[in-house]
């Protein structure tokens, strides 16, 4: 399929509409003969010829084809306007979940700006052209054919002079057109650039105020402006030249007619009635010779955002949902079976192999890009393993329903997003019709309850975009109640105490054990104490699993966990580092004096 036949399929649906108005624009067009032809009679017999008995009906003729082209045009550019609107309404929808469709190396690849742009710039490129274009193409060229015609039937003498300028107009059109296309591809390229830029800036403007740097990105921003600039500029450049041929020609017909007209009057071959005639369908020739160059403008615009927008949704994304596929609810048991990822040439994870059990909890720790994210992300199938396989409940992940998969699993991830909503709306995104009750004990079991009652408005407050109001560890207090509000199989925690302190971290980790019979979790940290009570802790190291156990067993091999641990904690003698339970009691204790002590 090309791109004009991906367009057309979204027209089709109005096919019978703009049919029908296409007709209606014949008729305006047929009936704008009558004016010129009645105003020649009205020289010749009245004026001319002393008939003053027909004038009133002439007269009211004038005025009846006046009102009909009136009422009938208004008619049609209803029915363009309201068929643009709604196949633009239909081709957005579309265009949008192409785009949710999209896996994460789409996304990867491609700016935000970029895909603003399609639904914005493009889109209205494309409905002007339906609304506008489309019937002003059609007028003009059937007004200048009818003129042409009716001219013929007063003398074919005028009609073959002022039918000189056709092969110049067409001439100019076609240049035209090819010269302005790649300006247009360049307006379209600078104007993402520019839609990236400010979507970025607007974003980070916190970190831009942070680093007093207001000055550079203004003259940065000023740089992509200047560039977009240019680029409409150069277009203009090409308007500048074959639109002043148009209106040199439009302009031309009104000397040919009165220079030949003229003559011919004079030498009594035509009557001045005549002469009147065609002067009224001179304006049926020089409009659509002074539109062609904006209309040939308009169509170009129109066919290089139909090739922008196509070609970013006719890529199909990698992960797809596979036929047949697999939809339940998990226990939760997973396996890695020699799992391996590689991004372009970049080996990311090598050899990943574990084996979880339902209800179990694994600790995952390791350097910064180390590949712990990816392998939650390979989890969640956000990404394809490149080799190996990923089974959860003896089911290989690329067997499963997509949408089931994710259903099953609840996640708080690393960056933290959340939406411009009330905080309750914001908990209850994956699971919209739960009860306000249901909101408040993921909240409590994130201790997130007690910071968001002492907001004004409580629940039903707005946060802000991106969260903006909130500090880090609130975002990702909420982030964690709206992955245990979906009740998942598998629950997955990136890295979401890390803006908490001890304490909070401490009553959160309390919780989520009270939970483990029911739900396999993946904790993703830096800190020992956010994992130390795993079941399994994996040890991630250059995307390789360095080492694997639980806290004791991980301690005595004295490997890269237990020099963690001791830069942590400091250096603890053998019965400190053989006995955490100790210390733990001594928390416990500690904290339940505190309480005592709020109390």
């Amino acid at each position: 399929m090309t791109a004009m036949q991906w367009f057309f399929s979204f027209l089709k649906k109005y096919r019978g509409k703009l049919i029908f108005a296409i007709i209606l624009v014949t008729v305006t067009c047929v009936v704008a003969i009558v004016n010129p032809y009645i105003s020649g009679i009205i020289v010749d017999d009245v004026i001319k010829g002393g008939n003053r008995a027909i004038l009133p009906m002439l007269i009211a003729i004038l005025l009846i084809s006046t009102i009909v082209r009136a009422v009938i045009k208004y008619w049609f550019l209803v029915i363009f306007e309201t068929s643009s609107q709604g196949m633009l309404y239909t081709m957005r929808d579309y265009v949008y979940r192409r785009l949710l469709e999209q896996d994460f190396n789409f996304y990867n690849k491609n700016r935000t700006g970029d895909l603003m742009s399609r639904q914005t710039g493009d889109m209205d490129a494309i409905r002007h052209f339906v609304a506008f274009v489309i019937y002003s193409i059609y007028e003009n060229s059937l007004l200048f054919i009818i003129a042409l015609v009716m001219i013929f039937t007063v003398d074919f003498r005028l009609a073959l002079c002022m039918i000189a300028v056709m092969p110049i107009t067409i001439w100019a059109t076609a240049k035209q057109l090819k010269a302005v296309k790649p300006a247009f591809h360049n307006i379209r390229q600078h104007f993402s650039s520019l839609n990236t830029f400010v979507q970025e800036n607007v974003s980070g403007n916190r970190v831009v105020k942070a680093f007093t740097k207001e000055d550079f990105e203004i003259e940065k921003f000023n740089n992509e402006n200047n560039g977009f600039r240019e680029a409409e500029l150069n277009a203009a450049r090409v308007w500048r030249r074959y639109v002043p041929i148009f209106e040199f020609l439009a302009n031309s017909l009104t000397v040919i007619l009165y220079l030949v007209g003229g003559v011919m009057v004079v030498n009594d071959q035509i009557s001045i009635g005549k002469m009147v005639t065609v002067s009224g369908y001179l304006w049926m020739l020089n409009n659509p010779l002074r539109q062609a160059g904006w209309l040939a403008n308009d169509f170009q615009r129109f066919v290089t955002s139909v090739e922008k927008i196509y070609s970013t949704i006719i890529i199909e994304p990698s992960i797809k949902k596979p036929k047949n596929a697999v939809a339940k609810r998990f226990h939760g048991e997973i396996t890695f079976s020699h799992v391996d990822y590689r991004a372009d040439d970049d080996v990311i994870l090598k050899d990943i192999n574990f084996h979880v059990k339902p209800g179990q909890t694994v600790g995952i720790i390791g350097a910064t890009g180390s590949g712990k994210s990816t392998l939650m992300n390979l989890l969640c199938r956000f990404y394809d393993v490149t080799d190996g396989e990923i089974k959860i409940d003896g089911i290989n992940l690329k067997d499963m329903d997509l949408y089931s998969l994710r259903d099953n699993i609840g996640m708080a991830m690393q960056d933290v997003f959340l939406f411009s909503d009330t905080i309750e709306g914001n908990i209850a995104y994956g699971k919209p019709n739960c009860s306000l009750e249901e909101v408040q004990t993921a909240a409590k079991i994130a201790n997130a309850h007690d910071f968001i009652m002492r907001m004004p408005e409580g629940y039903d407050t707005i946060v802000g975009e991106r969260g903006m109001g909130l500090s880090g560890g609130q975002k990702q207090r909420i982030s964690l109640a709206r992955a245990l509000l979906k009740d998942p199989s598998i629950i997955i925690l990136d890295d979401t105490t890390s803006a908490v302190d001890m304490e909070t971290e401490f009553h959160i980790q309390s919780e989520l054990g009270a939970l483990v019979d029911r739900h396999t979790i993946f904790l993703i940290a830096h800190r020992i104490s956010s994992i130390k009570d795993a079941d399994l802790i994996l040890v991630i190291d250059n995307g390789r699993i360095l080492e694997s156990g639980n806290h004791m067993e991980l301690l005595e091999k004295k490997g890269y966990y237990y020099t963690v641990f001791n830069h942590q904690y400091g250096e603890f003698d053998k019965f400190k580092v053989t006995n955490p339970s100790y210390y733990d009691s001594l928390h416990n204790e500690e904290m339940g004096g505190r309480e005592n002590g709020k109390k």
